[in-house]
Parts: structure tokens; sequence; C-alpha cells
């Protein structure tokens, strides 16, 4: 074999090898973005919080609902009609983030880890019927959006591409990721949740107002899934009414990868989850996927140790 002849098939390895990475980099937003908010509220509540994925699935079936009744009954023209359905998915968000600190998360903080896993398991339910029953248990779609392929390499027969709408979707949650990181280390807010983080009563007895703290975080957290809902949706083009439970468990899991209770490195570590599966997927078979990553993931954690992981670092 010629030197030129090896190094083709080589060359399209390394393209292959490439667009899988590539073919990470929009669930590894997704998930960072999720498991920020979910570490940024963790850190306080300091509970499993399965109501989280609910609102995730829900905003973006609320995004997908709204856009369609803005389409067929307001004849808004597509960008209208996107920008009012992104809307009311952060403001059912921004609602039941704040219904969920004041009514089940503040009661019943201070009882068992099982009575908040179980209030929120059936939020999580609630918030799945709610979905089904508005849709009228139809699966809407929305139509392709910004799906031309930008092609960031190529080679002999093949090229490594990424849509459009995969960028721009990366671009908000890295940016959202990256800024909010940068706030909590920096801002009067970011001293006061590590210090309540840390510890709430001596917070509280050196005048911070813990409740105020602690219901912003859930509610930022909350708009955090919610935008991650509404990414999705513009770039699957649907959420089933089941997706809440599934991403309600799988959020505990790729949030374990950096720790629980620093949203920066939870971010980094759900990431680096979104490119794992993505390699398996293209190496290995795909029905076996999330049974390996879950495994490897509770073997991570069996090893590890239930690790606090200090509050103080973003």
């Amino acid at each position: 074999m010629s030197g030129a002849e090896g190094a083709a098939p080589a060359g399209q390895h390394m393209l292959y090898f490439f667009q899988q990475l590539l073919n990470g980099v929009h669930s590894a937003a997704i998930y960072g973005l999720l498991a920020f908010g979910y570490a940024l509220g963790n850190a306080l509540l300091k509970r499993t919080n399965l109501a989280y994925g609910g609102i995730f699935a829900f905003s973006g079936q609320t995004m997908i609902l709204a856009a369609v009744y803005g389409w067929q009954v307001l004849r808004l023209t597509l960008p209208a009609t996107i920008a009012f359905g992104i809307s009311i998915a952060l403001a059912y968000a921004a609602f039941f983030s704040r219904l969920l600190s004041r009514a089940v998360f503040v009661p019943l903080a201070g009882r068992s880890p099982n009575a908040i896993v179980t209030a929120t398991l059936g939020a999580l339910l609630v918030l799945m019927e709610f979905s089904r029953i508005a849709a009228d248990t139809h699966d809407y779609w929305l139509p392709p959006m910004l799906s031309t392929p930008v092609v960031l390499s190529s080679g002999d027969n093949f090229v490594a591409t990424l849509t459009v709408i995969q960028l721009i979707n990366t671009v908000i949650a890295a940016t959202v990721i990256i800024s909010g990181a940068f706030w909590l280390g920096r801002s009067n807010f970011g001293r006061y949740w590590r210090a309540t983080a840390d510890d709430p009563l001596a917070a509280k007895l050196c005048g911070i107002d813990t409740a105020r703290v602690f219901h912003r975080a859930l509610l930022i957290g909350g708009l955090c899934a919610g935008l991650a809902g509404v990414l999705a949706a513009s770039y699957y083009g649907n959420l089933g009414f089941g997706s809440g439970l599934v991403y309600g468990l799988k959020i505990l899991f790729v949030t374990a990868v950096g720790g629980y209770y620093a949203p920066g490195r939870a971010a980094l570590g759900a990431a680096g989850f979104g490119f794992a599966e993505a390699l398996w997927a293209g190496y290995f078979p795909i029905e076996w996927r999330d049974a390996w990553m879950y495994a490897l993931l509770a073997a991570m954690l069996v090893l590890t140790g239930d690790r606090k992981d200090a509050p103080n670092s973003v």
C-alpha cells in the first residue's frame, strides 16, 4: 500500500471521529445548561428534584403548542410565532419554578429527603399530564428550522458539519453557562448563594435574606430548564409527553459527573457526558448506549462515594 493510499483512510477516520465529536456538541450544550440550573438549586435544597425534568419537557412542549397557536390562530409570521412560543414557555417555567419553591420546597425542606422526592415526582406527573391534555394527546411538530449544514472540515468524500440551529443553540447555552458562572463568582448574589449553601443558619445570622436567595436560585434554575427545553424543541421539533420522566432521571446522572453543588463544574461534567454519548453512538450499538452510560456513572458514584463538592466552587 502506498503512503497516499494509507493516508486517505486515516484521514477519513479522523474526520469521522471529528464528526462524532460535533454530534455531541448540541447534546453537551443542553446537558450543561440543565446541570448548571439543577446544581444552582440543589446546592441550597440538597434534595433530589425530579420536577426539574418536568419543567424542561413542559417548557419545550409549551413552546411548540404556543407556536402552533400563534401560527394557526393568530396568523403570526414564522419569526413572531417562534418568539411568541419562547416567551410563553419561559413564562410558564418561571411560574412553576416559583410555585414549586414556595408551595413544595419550603414546607418540605426540613423533612425527610423522601418527602421532596415524592412531591416532585407528583409535580412531574402533573406537568406531563398538563402537556398531554393541552395537546389533546397529539404530537405537534415544528417545521425544520435553520437546518442548513455548515461545513467545518472536509476530506476525500467526507465532510464534518453542524447545522445552523445546532450552532445557535450551542452558543446560547454556552453564553448562559459562562455568564452565569462569572455572575456567581463576582456578584453579591453569588456570595450570598455560597454562604447560604455552606451554612444557611450562619448566613441568616449575618443578615443574609436566605429565603430570598433560596427562591431566586430556584427561579433561575427553573429558567435554565425552561430555556433548555426551548432549545431542544427548536432543534428536534418535538418533545414527547413522557420525556419529562426520562430527563428528570437523566439530569440526576449527568449532574453527578461534575458535582451536585458546583454549577460550573456540573455543567462541564454534563457536557462531557454529552460528548461520551455521541462517541458511543458513533462506534457502538446505540440501543445499548443508555444502559452502558448509566452503568458507568453508577460505578463512578460507588467508587468515589457521595462526595460533597464545596459550594463556593462555581
